[in-house]
């Protein structure tokens, strides 16, 4: 298994990427092409959905960033990671978890869980 702390980066810096262009290269490095991601409000499948995802959490929480919360683990090709969104600076809103399941060490499929968020 890779380093689910290295993992874990990567991932969140795909997250917290607003540059369609730089977020693309963060997605063909660490991502496979056929990624999926999935969570109870949002889901999406290869890199252009996930870029586009990615980008729309940026237009709804503009200057929110999202940042590793405890240490993330895993074992075989899962890794888990908590972490929280918010602007910096301030209590974050919004909490989560994710599991990731790795495909030859890149990122092939996320399931996430959003733990705490603001009433709608």
């Amino acid at each position: 298994m890779s380093n689910p702390a290295a993992i874990a980066s990567a991932y969140l810096a795909t997250w917290n990427e607003t540059d369609a262009t730089k977020r693309l290269s963060l997605l063909t490095t660490h991502w496979t092409g056929d990624a999926s991601y999935v969570d109870p409000l949002m889901g999406a499948e290869g890199i252009a959905q996930i870029s586009g995802l990615v980008g729309a959490v940026h237009e709804r929480f503009p200057g929110f960033r999202f940042e590793l919360t405890g240490t993330p683990n895993g074992h075989g090709r899962y890794v888990r990671l908590a972490w929280t969104l918010g602007p910096e600076g301030a209590e974050p809103p919004i909490e989560g978890s994710d599991v990731v399941l790795l495909d030859e060490g890149r990122i092939g499929q996320v399931i996430g869980f959003i733990d705490r968020a603001p009433a709608a």
